[in-house]
């Protein structure tokens, strides 16, 4: 389980199926004499279509989200946990609605009613707006900062004007340079090097293709660019957290990565992704 890959918006699922859990041992509807919770056979179906859908549904999707690969990407009647997981909470919150304001004579509408009304509604706005805002897709556990630069030590010394082959300064007791001639310990610059125009820095060649590569899912921590294969500075896909991409080869540090609707790119930082 890639717990890493869990995000913002899967924190709001996971919350808002704690309170639809928590607003099931409400009362949902009463009536005289009689006055019972959402898990009550007297209110049948609303156990299965509304809490039971509901919160089975937020497990899917999280579910889907940390599961390995071949377990997240498996098929289950045509669809992937996670999209299965999506359509019990859209049913939830269906109906949760009619439940709502159908009515049934003789029966008052309780809290646990409304409450879980809104539990489901908020459950199912971030199943469906996670994949679209981006602060959703942020990760819900950070990475662990860079260890601080440790603080100087009492008693260390620093380094002095003219210590490890510094030049020294002018002030500070150390003269200035004199007109009249070059001074000691610097060199007057040559014919050659006065009419030698300066070098322009060449581009890095890429680095060759490992032969002995093998390919492995992993998955990113934060969103990062794919960049083409040509070298250039053309995104061709943006990978986000909590989703697994295909390694299809490395040169040097950099991956050549696959996504999952098949575009290929290079994957400059790979810094703390997280393999599959």
């Amino acid at each position: 389980m890639n717990y890493r890959s869990l995000n913002r918006g899967d924190g709001g699922v996971i919350a808002a199926a704690v309170l639809l859990f928590v607003f099931s041992f409400l009362k949902f509807f009463s009536t005289r004499g009689l006055s019972s919770n959402g898990w009550s056979t007297d209110w049948f179906p609303a156990l299965p279509s509304i809490f039971l859908a509901g919160i089975i549904g937020a497990a899917l999707v999280v579910v889907g989200r940390i599961a390995k690969p071949e377990i997240a990407g498996r098929e289950f009647l045509g669809l992937r946990l996670s999209q299965w997981g999506t359509a019990l909470t859209v049913t939830a919150l269906w109906a949760s609605l009619w439940t709502l304001i159908g009515g049934k004579d003789g029966l008052d509408t309780a809290a646990g009613q409304i409450l879980s009304f809104f539990a489901v509604l908020i459950l199912v706005g971030f199943v469906v707006a996670t994949p679209l805002v981006p602060a959703l897709q942020a990760p819900l556990i950070p990475e662990k900062s860079a260890t601080p630069a440790q603080p100087q030590q009492p008693g260390q010394q620093q380094p002095q004007p003219g210590a490890y082959g510094q030049h020294p300064q002018p002030g500070y007791g150390y003269p200035g340079p004199q007109a009249g001639g070059p001074q000691p310990g610097y060199a007057a610059p040559t014919q050659h090097m006065q009419q030698q125009p300066p070098q322009q820095p060449q581009p890095a060649a890429p680095a060759a293709p490992d032969p002995n590569f093998q390919p492995f899912w992993f998955a990113v921590p934060v969103q990062r660019p794919l960049y083409a294969e040509d070298g250039s500075q053309n995104t061709v896909a943006e990978l986000t957290p909590g989703t697994w991409y295909l390694a299809v080869g490395q040169s040097g540090q950099e991956l050549v990565a696959q996504t999952q609707d098949g575009r290929r790119g290079v994957l400059k930082d790979t810094s703390n992704i997280q393999r599959g």
